[in-house]
C-alpha cells in the first residue's frame, strides 16, 4: 500500500530496528509517526533526535508514547515485578490473561487505548515479543513454588506464588496479546501489520554455544524460540482471517547490529556496572555450601566499568571481543537494522522481498488438494449408502470439538425428519416446527438419548426445562460446578451448544433457510460460469436437505468463519 499521508505506528521505535524503520519511512512521506518505547525517557529521547534529524516538520509530526503494551493501560508504567508483588494488581493480571476476552478486558488494555487514540493505518512492530515474554522465566518461578511448598509455607504464600506462576506462563500471555491486538486493529481499521520477529537463537541450532545457565542450550533460550514460533503461527492465522489487516512477519536469523560504537560507561539493566576492589587474600574457600549471594560486603573502588563498546540495541552492549566472537563466520554472524527496515518498507508497499515468513508458510504448507476435493463426493455418498443400509442418521458425535456444530446438526436433522425439503419447512409456523420436533423426540427415545449422551442438552419448547445427561459441554467448566441461571445465560448456552426447541429458534432457522433459498434463486439459470458455487443444483433444487451443507453455510455466513486462503 501507499505509505504517503498515512499514520504509521512504530512499536519499539526507540530500539535498534525501530530506529532504522523510522528513518527509512521518512522518504515515503507518512502523515505522522507514532513512536513507542517501554520507558518515557526512551520515547522522548527518540522524538528529540528525530526532530533534529528531520527539521521543518509540524511539531506534532513525531508523537511519543510509552509503556508496557502487554498489560492493561492502568499498569503500563509499572514495573512488572512490582505488579506481581501487589496481591490486588496480581489478581487483575491473572484475570486479564486467563479469563475469556471480554469487552472490558479489551477496552482497558494498553494496545486498545493506544490504537484508539491514534488510529494508525500501518503498524510496524519492532518489539522483541518473544524475549519480553520468555525471559519472565517460568522455570525460576517453578523453583520458588517448589521451595515454598517444601518449607511448608502457609496456604496464602503458596497461593501467591501460584498466582505469580500463572502470570508468568508464556502461551496464555501470547494468545491474549494477539487476541487484543487483532481486535484493536479491526476496531481502528488498521490496514497492514508488519512484525519484526525473531528465531530466538540468532539463526543457530540446538548446538548454540551461548547459554543462560549450565544447560546447553538453556530452557530459557529455547522458551524464547518456542514463543517466537508460536507467535508466528498465531500471525499466520491472523493473516488468514477475512477483513483483518494484511499481516506480514520478517524474522531475522542473525544477530542485529549496530547502533553506535564508543568509549564510555558500561551499563547493565540501565545502571552503571560498579567496579569492586577485591584482594587476593579475600578468596573464598570452597568448603561446605556455596552461596550464590555473598554475605560479605565488598568495597567499591568508586568507579564504574568503562571501555570501548558496540551498542546493539535490545541485544545488549558488547565488547570488541564479544562482538568479534559472536559475529565471526560460522557463529551468529549479523544483519544490519537498515536491511531489515528496507525489507519492512518494501513489504508494506506490496513488494516481494522473499523474507515475509507468513507468505513463506502460505506457500510451504500443504493446502487442500484437488484429489481430496474430487473424492469428497464419493466419501459422502458412501456414508449415505451405509445410513440407508443400517437405517440410521449419522448426525453428530461431538468428538470433533465444537458443541455448536453438534447442536446445529441435530436441530436441522430434527427439521429434516419432519419435513423433507426446505420449502416444506418454510410453509410451517415456528410454533408448528417447535411442536413437531418436540413430538419427534418424545416418540423417538433412541434419538433423544443419543443427543444427550454426547453431552448436548435439549432445551424444551417452554424454555424453562432442560433434558440432559450426566455431562454437558455447554456451559464449559470454568472452576465452578454451579452457575447462576438467568435469561442471558440461557440465551448464551442455547446458542453455543443446546438443541433449542423454542419457537424463536425455529423462526431463526426459517430465516436462514429463506436466505439460502433466495440467494440461490437470485442466480440466473443461464449463468453456467464458475462464479457461483452454492446455486440451486448445489442444494439439489431444494428437494432434499443435506444437513452438513446447511451447517457449513451457517459457519461461513453467520459465524463469519469462511476459509480465506486455499
Amino acid at each position: 500500500m501507499d505509505i504517503q499521508n498515512k499514520t504509521v505506528l512504530v512499536l519499539g521505535g526507540w530500539g535498534l530496528v525501530g530506529n532504522a524503520v523510522i528513518r527509512k519511512l521518512m522518504p515515503e512521506k507518512p502523515k505522522r509517526v507514532i513512536v513507542t518505547s517501554l520507558k518515557k525517557e526512551e520515547a522522548e529521547e527518540e522524538i528529540s533526535r528525530l526532530k533534529k534529524e528531520f527539521p521543518g516538520l509540524p511539531d506534532d509530526y513525531f508523537v511519543p508514547w510509552w509503556g508496557n503494551i502487554f498489560v492493561r493501560y492502568d499498569f503500563k508504567d509499572m514495573n512488572r515485578y512490582e505488579l506481581l508483588e501487589d496481591p490486588e494488581k496480581r489478581k487483575v493480571l491473572v484475570k486479564d490473561t486467563m479469563e475469556e476476552l471480554t469487552d472490558e478486558v479489551l477496552r482497558n488494555s494498553s494496545i486498545y487505548k493506544l490504537l484508539s487514540e491514534f488510529k494508525p493505518e500501518i503498524i510496524v512492530d519492532c518489539i522483541n515479543t518473544a524475549t519480553g515474554i520468555a525471559y519472565q522465566d517460568v522455570y525460576s518461578t517453578y523453583h520458588r513454588i517448589k521451595k515454598t511448598i517444601e518449607t511448608k509455607a502457609s496456604a496464602q504464600d503458596i497461593a501467591a506464588e501460584t498466582e505469580k506462576l500463572l502470570c508468568t506462563m508464556y502461551i496464555p500471555q501470547l494468545i491474549r496479546h494477539v487476541q487484543i491486538l487483532f481486535n484493536s486493529m479491526n476496531h481502528t481499521n488498521t490496514k497492514i501489520y508488519v512484525k519484526i520477529g525473531t528465531s530466538g537463537t540468532g539463526g543457530m541450532g540446538l548446538n548454540i554455544p551461548y547459554t543462560h545457565s549450565e544447560e546447553k542450550p538453556s530452557r530459557v533460550l529455547l522458551s524464547k524460540s518456542s514463543v517466537a514460533g508460536a507467535h508466528t503461527l498465531l500471525l499466520f492465522l491472523m493473516g488468514r482471517t477475512p477483513d483483518g489487516p494484511i499481516t506480514k512477519e520478517i524474522k531475522p536469523t542473525a544477530a542485529i547490529a549496530w547502533k553506535r560504537i564508543e568509549f564510555g560507561e558500561i551499563k547493565k539493566q540501565g545502571k552503571p556496572i560498579e567496579v569492586f576492589n577485591v584482594q587476593l587474600e579475600e578468596a573464598t574457600p570452597l568448603t561446605g555450601k556455596f552461596k550464590l549471594k555473598a554475605d560479605k560486603q565488598y568495597k567499591s573502588t568508586g568507579e564504574s566499568l568503562k571501555s570501548v563498546f558496540i551498542d546493539t540495541g535490545e541485544n545488549g552492549t558488547f565488547s570488541r571481543g564479544e562482538f568479534e566472537a559472536i559475529t565471526t563466520q560460522g557463529q551468529m554472524e549479523y544483519v544490519t537494522p537498515e536491511e531489515i527496515a528496507i525489507d519492512a518498507i518494501r513489504e508494506i508497499k506490496g513488494g516481494n522481498t522473499g523474507h515475509d515468513i507468513i507468505n513463506a508458510l502460505d506457500h510451504a504448507t500443504l493446502e487442500p488438494s484437488y484429489r481430496a476435493g474430487f473424492m469428497q463426493h464419493a466419501a459422502v455418498d458412501k456414508l449415505a449408502e451405509l445410513e440407508k443400509l443400517h437405517n440410521v442418521n449419522s448426525v453428530a458425535f461431538e468428538l470433533l470439538g465444537p458443541p455448536r456444530l453438534s447442536k446445529l446438526l441435530h436441530e436441522i436433522n430434527l427439521l429434516k425428519i419432519n419435513f423433507p425439503s426446505i420449502k416444506e419447512i418454510l410453509k410451517q409456523s415456528p410454533k408448528s416446527l417447535s411442536e413437531k420436533c418436540f413430538e419427534t423426540l418424545k416418540s423417538n427415545p433412541k434419538l433423544r438419548n443419543e443427543i444427550v449422551s454426547i453431552s448436548i442438552p435439549i432445551l424444551l419448547p417452554d424454555g424453562k426445562s432442560l433434558l440432559r445427561g450426566k455431562d454437558i459441554k455447554i456451559p464449559p467448566f470454568r472452576g465452578d460446578n454451579e452457575l447462576e441461571i438467568n435469561e442471558k445465560a440461557i440465551k448464551l448456552w442455547a446458542h453455543d451448544g443446546w438443541v433449542d426447541l423454542r419457537e424463536e429458534n425455529m423462526k431463526m432457522w426459517q430465516e436462514r433457510l429463506q436466505t439460502i433459498l433466495t440467494d440461490a434463486d437470485s442466480i440466473p439459470d443461464a449463468d453456467t460460469s464458475s462464479m457461483y458455487v452454492r446455486n440451486k443444483k448445489y442444494w439439489n433444487n431444494f428437494e432434499t436437505i443435506d444437513i452438513g451443507k446447511i451447517v457449513g453455510w451457517i459457519f461461513i455466513k453467520e459465524e463469519k468463519g469462511e476459509r480465506m486462503k486455499a
